[in-house]
């Protein structure tokens, strides 16, 4: 066999074209999400040729919609929002079994009635159906949905079977530990746990798999991944937006529970977990979920684990923004965080003094995702700190996004007669080495629901891991309202409170 072949990443894309005859439903079709993500997302598989003969998309919301208007709908989505122009022959074969069906998330009729629409689709082509439910719709829904799916058997068709049906729920996963465990008990009692796939679209960025690539195909990096050797990790996932129209969600939210307790853990759980046996779904997912468990408890108030802030008037791209407590629908005594940074220890023998910080904020002084891992400093006895020597500790960066990539950061000889030395960077871009028209997040996931592969996907018992960990400050937070809420100022990289936590260790934030 090639040695390109034994790759085990190559060895999964190979998995992607044995997807079987399969049904999409998507809860929540006439929402953002689905015209910004999913429709490109089916579009762009099946220019690839990823997508089964037999597939079928069938949208399900409360507006009723005929199927022709549906599908200009979702041509038009496409049109705005695809990585590729719309190609009318490529839509035309996914448009040909694109359906609609209207009804309530709580009427037990209207899911009869989907149920028989699929049922008719099987009887047309001749054969059994595998089908994906995408739930694209408010948390507050989540519930009806599943258990009318189980009411109506649809989550229990074809079980036992390889062409079982699933579920893929998006986040939020819960608002603190007490509903994420309500709602995977809901879950539970219709679906097992192999048909769900619990979606954070981070774990589709091609950085962050690339993390896993770097971390266990070259041996350079591998036997450094340790407190013997990096000084401390700084995972940034920092925004220019403010809440614009959101106010309402978002004052509901938090920067805690909107990025931090999902998107960010997420990140800090591929870095810092050990090795998997294999790239099997649950060898993975038990190294994430170990990884969590070894995290200390937060502390709370002076001197602790946490700063939260919120953005106040400033500039953000040479022009003047408002702060959050007079955007629309905030309310002026918000005690809602619109930034959290975070300082956590892993209580193992990898990672014991090192410590792991996580910022994330709105308006802040640009948009970036990063992973930043910073090396201690070489001992200076040849090459001490000073006028002629200008030495940087090294730091490998992924970042996720904008510019998909990373680098690494080097100290080096600045040419001439003196020796003299200054940091240098080197730059890998997946825009300037692959080209820039990578696939989206989702496609990678929803392709890999499709095929059964939940190893970017997340167990239950990981967010109820996550949610444990964070509860107690949400709690601590809620209790004290605006006392220790500090300010930054739109368009800088946040509060003094969180330059604290990083002074503390004689650490600073980086500039990404």
């Amino acid at each position: 066999m090639a040695e390109s072949l034994r790759h085990p990443f190559l060895q999964g894309l190979s998995k992607h074209r044995g997807a079987p005859p399969t049904a999409v439903v998507i809860f929540g079709a006439s929402g953002d999400l689905t015209a910004r993500k999913l429709i490109p997302a089916v579009y762009n598989l099946s220019y690839d040729n990823l997508l089964p003969a037999d597939f079928y998309l069938v949208g399900y919301g409360r507006k009723p919609i005929p199927d022709d208007e549906f599908r200009k709908l979702a041509g038009d989505a496409i049109k705005e929002f695809s990585r590729r122009e719309l190609n009318e022959g490529v839509w035309s074969r996914v448009a040909a079994n694109t359906t609609y069906v209207a009804g309530g998330y709580d009427d037990p009729e209207a899911f009869k009635r989907l149920a028989e629409h699929i049922d008719q689709i099987e009887k047309r082509i001749g054969r059994d159906l595998q089908v994906l439910f995408y739930i694209s719709t408010p948390p507050s829904v989540f519930a009806p949905i599943l258990q009318n799916l189980g009411r109506s058997g649809l989550a229990g068709k074809h079980l036992g079977q390889a062409h079982h049906a699933k579920v893929v729920i998006e986040k939020p996963f819960g608002k603190d530990l007490k509903t994420a465990q309500e709602l995977n008990t809901t879950i539970r009692s219709v679906f097992s746990e192999h048909q769900v796939y619990r979606i954070d679209h981070y774990l589709g960025k091609e950085t962050v798999q690339d993390l896993l690539v770097q971390r266990f195909a070259n041996s350079i990096f591998e036997p450094l991944w340790n407190r013997n050797f990096i000084d401390s990790v700084q995972i940034t996932v920092a925004e220019e937006v403010g809440v614009g129209t959101r106010g309402g969600y978002y004052e509901q939210s938090g920067a805690l529970r909107d990025m931090i307790q999902n998107h960010t853990m997420q990140l800090l759980a591929l870095t810092a977990m050990e090795p998997p046996v294999s790239l099997d779904a649950e060898a993975m997912r038990d190294e994430k979920v170990k990884v969590l468990k070894a995290i200390q408890p937060l502390r709370v108030g002076e001197g602790g684990d946490v700063a939260r802030a919120q953005y106040s008037a400033g500039m953000i791209g040479g022009k003047n923004v408002q702060g959050y407590l007079q955007e629309e629908g905030i309310n002026p005594q918000s005690a809602t965080e619109t930034y959290a940074a975070i300082r956590l220890s892993i209580n193992n023998w990898r990672w014991q003094g090192v410590p792991f910080y996580l910022r994330s904020g709105k308006r802040m002084a640009r948009r970036v995702s990063e992973i930043a891992i910073q090396f201690k400093r070489p001992p200076g006895t040849l090459f001490a700190e000073g006028d002629r020597f200008h030495l940087a500790a090294n730091t490998l960066a992924f970042q996720i996004q904008p510019d998909e990539g990373l680098n690494l950061v080097l100290n080096g000889k600045v040419p001439g007669l003196e020796t003299r030395t200054q940091p240098v960077k080197m730059n890998f871009r997946y825009s300037t080495t692959f080209g820039s028209n990578t696939p989206e997040a989702y496609e990678r996931l929803v392709l890999d629901a499709m095929i059964g592969d939940g190893t970017l996907f997340i167990r239950g018992d990981e967010a109820e891991t996550s949610w444990a960990l964070y509860t107690p400050v949400l709690e601590a937070w809620a209790a004290a309202g605006r006392q220790g809420m500090d300010a930054y100022p739109a368009g800088s990289w946040g509060p003094a409170s969180a330059d604290q936590l990083l002074a503390a260790s004689k650490h600073e934030w980086r500039h990404p």
